[in-house]
């Protein structure tokens, strides 16, 4: 189903590809828990990533740079488009974000997860998970490269310093620090917990907390990916609205099938809020958002949202944070500085919406309707589904490129 734009939205997009084609870039431009209701540095932004480092959990906002239309001098230069990974096709299909139709499409090895915008933000990677590589795309030109052989990149994040790559390999239970160039292997970190796959890193850029899905825990790791500090463990806190394991063990064709014993939640995507004081958890089988304390990395509360909770994405104005509850169809919004509820979007009919990410200028959420074969947008503005797009089988991480930030930290587009 596609619907016309409405007028605003079309203004927004044509003031953004105005400010791209003027080079607008950044330089100028336990108890129970209750619902609160290769080592070289790439030397295109170095400095870039030293002043980051400058950023404390007392920031007021830990997105300052990924405001709308805020593209820095690099990705300015890219196409814009929507990169939509596939992983029961085992495509990758590529969209038009200005007639929201589906141009081109290109084959992958088996199950590729997500499209990844590298540190430097000079490369798209698309994690080939099961066909163990990962493919540039030259977000210039929107068109693919040669493969590079890398074990099991379920998901990709960067240091923030730029020196390291970070492969999520899930099914090996580590996670591998490799050239962010050349993509080879430099040291392997094992992680204590199965189905590690997402993460973000804290205000001051020293430690990165990421989740362990299958195992219901997360870890707190040096932003080098060194050492495992500490593992939290989210099983042995009581939320409201949750899913028994045993009902998620019967849903067919669910990845909650991959369920370790004893385990009774299912962590997802991992994203500071903006103020750097919390990490919020997504949880598909709890249904809701953990809230873990930045500074003491605890467990402060806990958010119940909809079934099947498992993206976060902040706005342009970092004000509002909205969660894609994937097995309810709908998407919550979360005020930012308070995590209050403020609004509920749901998909007429229902859906599935999974990862994506938000526009250059804010004005539209895209998310990957991961079992309906479609791409859903969301005007951020009234919340409503104004195109579905039609794709192959299995859409996951999608990537909407560019997006506003000095640097990747990976995923999606964690930017900063």
């Amino acid at each position: 189903m596609r619907t016309r734009r409405p007028a605003a939205a079309r203004l927004r997009l044509a003031a953004l590809a105005g400010a791209v084609t003027a080079g607008c870039v950044l330089s100028a431009c336990s108890p129970s828990v209750s619902d609160t209701s290769g080592t070289t540095t790439p030397s295109t932004s170095a400095s870039q990533a030293s002043s980051s480092s400058t950023t404390t959990a007392a920031a007021t906002n830990v997105y300052e740079h990924d405001g709308a239309g805020m593209l820095s001098p690099e990705a300015a230069k890219a196409k814009p488009l929507v990169y939509v990974p596939n992983t029961m096709a085992n495509t990758v299909q590529v969209i038009d974000p200005r007639t929201y139709k589906v141009i081109r499409r290109f084959s992958t090895g088996r199950e590729p997860q997500h499209v990844v915008p590298s540190w430097d933000l000079k490369t798209l990677w698309v994690n080939d998970d099961l066909g163990n590589d990962l493919i540039p795309i030259d977000p210039l030109t929107g068109k693919q490269g040669k493969a590079v052989p890398v074990d099991d990149p379920y998901n990709l994040y960067f240091t923030p310093n730029g020196k390291h790559a970070l492969v999520m390999a899930e099914r090996l239970r580590r996670i591998d620090v490799r050239d962010p160039q050349t993509m080879k292997l430099q040291r392997s970190l094992p992680v204590p917990c199965h189905g590690v796959n997402h993460a973000d890193f804290s205000a001051d850029e020293s430690f990165f907390v990421a989740s362990c899905e299958f195992s219901g825990k997360l870890l707190v790791i040096d932003a080098e990916a060194r050492k495992v500090r500490k593992v939290i463990d989210l099983n042995k806190v009581k939320t409201p609205g949750a899913t028994s394991p045993r009902q998620a063990m019967n849903m067919p064709g669910s990845p909650k099938q991959g369920l370790m014993p004893g385990a009774s939640a299912m962590p997802q995507d991992v994203r500071l809020t903006p103020d750097g004081r919390w990490f919020l958890v997504a949880d598909m089988l709890r249904n809701g958002v953990w809230v873990i304390d930045a500074k003491t990395q605890k467990i402060s509360r806990f958010i119940h949202t909809a079934m099947g909770a498992h993206g976060i994405y902040p706005s342009r104005d970092a004000k509002r944070l909205f969660v894609s509850n994937r097995d309810a169809g709908s998407i919550t919004v979360l005020d930012s500085s308070t995590l209050a509820k403020v609004a509920l979007w749901k998909i007429p009919g229902g859906g599935s919406p999974d990862m994506g990410g938000v526009t250059a200028m804010g004005d539209e959420l895209w998310l990957a309707g991961r079992y309906d074969h479609v791409v859903y947008v969301f005007d951020t503005t009234t919340g409503k589904v104004t195109h579905t797009i039609k794709v192959d089988s299995g859409p996951h991480g999608l990537c909407v490129w560019p997006q506003p930030g000095r640097f990747s930290l990976g995923h999606t587009g964690n930017m900063r």
